[in-house]
């Protein structure tokens, strides 16, 4: 395993890839350093001497300033780095890059909809229209357990607190996210639940939904009913009829859209676990399927780069839509719109925002920009998109899933059990965690800095989604954990 880690020849600071102790002499590019100081596991120290107000460079680029003089060998941290962001900015296209070139097609096994969507998984849902039948939805689920059998794999509520009391954008938000999750193509059978007074009643939601197979989605009005579990549990086992006669078939992996996110981030995500998860999205799209990168806010201070591949002009100029919209959402309610990292991610060794963007749009590889989302916009083009959401996992997860991603890569240095509605592969950018928290992990990318390459750990992350596409549960779906989180961005009445 190796020591320490210079990421780019331009960078002032290296990475430890283990705790490193004071007295230690290292040979980085044939010069020695001895280091001042402990450095931990995934946190920066100096290669030269750095004035007070010099730039901290790190992937190449400037991560913040210098607060005070640092000497070589000393620890580089908050305590003496801060950020050089700014707040809304002016951007110039200055076009960089080129997309990936095609390769072989590879293909999984999944199941094909009477709309000519391709599905990961052939589940029936359970979706309530407001969060005043929750609890309706739960014991649903618990109770229609009963029906999984053949090739119906799982039956799950997705309980959430809104579909009332919202106002404007908001409520639409609300809206669309549901009928999003209606047409989802993981579920074989859908079931809405509504209760009957809300504002987004049913009724209401038709305009949303659209055209639907009615062997597909059924709805219930709670308040309609004498017996709500009674009427519910009748649909359900309509809707498992309908869902038993789908079977596995090979589909091209073109059609697979995968989403890509990171949370509880370390100082080895933006070495190991990001630039990963980026190569395989190059690797995907160039067999013509398609990734979406979210989270927003932690693309702040890494978004030029992802500005100047953008394959088009008019792409462009949606992404800067895309980071200043989400920057007046910050001071719109007097938020500061650098207030990033988390204590986790300092404590893992990321000490600005700069630092955490530019390890988080890793993730994004070299392919061309494709495709920019707004929240709760289906994908359209294959091909790498940018979709709005904000930092939060869970919101994040289930905006990806809500735009089509048939499965979530979730990358951690700190790990997490949390799920979303489509599987969630947990990717470990340290061994240490993998082995730690085997029930979490799914995929050890810290294997990286011991005996795998990058290219040869997309190679078999790709054989690991292929086999997750085709059936192949993660350890969050054998926990039986689903989650759904709605980004929640107005007031409430």
């Amino acid at each position: 395993m190796q020591d320490i880690v210079k990421i780019n020849h331009t960078d002032n600071v290296a990475v430890a890839l283990r705790p490193l102790t004071k007295g230690e002499i290292l040979d980085v590019d044939g010069e020695k350093v001895e280091l001042k100081e402990d450095i931990p596991q995934g946190h920066k120290f100096a290669l030269r001497d750095i004035a007070s107000g010099e730039e901290i460079i790190k992937y190449g680029f400037r991560i913040g300033y210098a607060k005070e003089a640092i000497g070589k060998g000393q620890w580089i941290h908050v305590h003496n780095v801060k950020t050089a962001l700014g707040d809304i900015l002016d951007y110039t296209y200055e076009p960089a890059g080129q997309d990936v070139v095609p390769t072989e097609h590879v293909y999984f096994e999944g199941y094909r909809r009477s709309d000519g969507k391709a599905g990961i998984r052939n589940e029936i849902w359970i979706i309530p229209t407001v969060g005043c039948v929750n609890s309706i939805a739960k014991a649903l689920e618990t109770q229609a357990k009963s029906l999984i059998g053949g090739s119906v794999e799982d039956v799950i509520a997705f309980p959430h607190p809104y579909g009332c009391s919202q106002m404007g954008d908001d409520q639409e938000n609300t809206r669309k996210v549901l009928a999003d999750m209606i047409h989802h193509p993981n579920a074989g059978g859908v079931l809405v639940l509504g209760l009957g007074c809300e504002n987004s009643n049913i009724p209401v939601l038709m305009d949303y939904i659209g055209e639907y197979d009615d062997r597909r989605v059924k709805f219930l009005q709670c308040q309609d009913v004498e017996n709500e579990m009674e009427a519910a549990m009748k649909l359900l086992g309509e809707l498992a009829d309908y869902a038993g006669t789908f079977t596995r078939e090979k589909i091209d992996a073109s059609e697979l859209v995968i989403g890509m996110k990171c949370g509880g981030s370390d100082g080895l995500s933006g070495i190991t676990a990001n630039p990963v998860v980026g190569a395989f999205s190059d690797l995907l799209v160039s067999k013509g399927g398609t990734t979406i990168l979210t989270e927003v806010p932690e693309m702040f201070g890494a978004e030029t780069i992802l500005m100047n591949r953008c394959a088009t002009p008019e792409l462009f100029e949606k992404t800067v839509d895309l980071i200043n919209n989400f920057k007046n959402y910050f001071t719109s309610h007097n938020q500061t719109i650098y207030e990033n990292p988390s204590p986790g991610n300092k404590k893992g060794g990321i000490s600005t925002l700069e630092d955490k963007s530019l390890g988080c749009t890793q993730k994004s590889g070299s392919a061309l920009v494709r495709g920019v989302l707004e929240y709760g916009e289906p994908v359209k083009v294959k091909g790498l998109n940018l979709l709005s959401a904000p930092g939060n996992d869970l919101v994040a997860a289930t905006a990806l899933a809500v735009s089509g991603a048939h499965m979530v890569l979730f990358t951690t240095g700190r790990g997490t059990p949390f799920a979303s509605p489509v599987p969630t592969v947990k990717i470990s950018s340290n061994s240490r965690l993998a082995g730690y928290k085997d029930n979490w992990i799914d995929f050890n990318a810290g294997r990286m800095v011991e005996d795998k390459t990058k290219e040869e750990l997309a190679g078999e992350l790709l054989d690991y989604v292929l086999a997750v596409a085709s059936g192949k549960k993660v350890k969050s779906e054998e926990a039986g954990f689903h989650d759904m989180a709605i980004f929640k961005q107005g007031v409430t009445l």
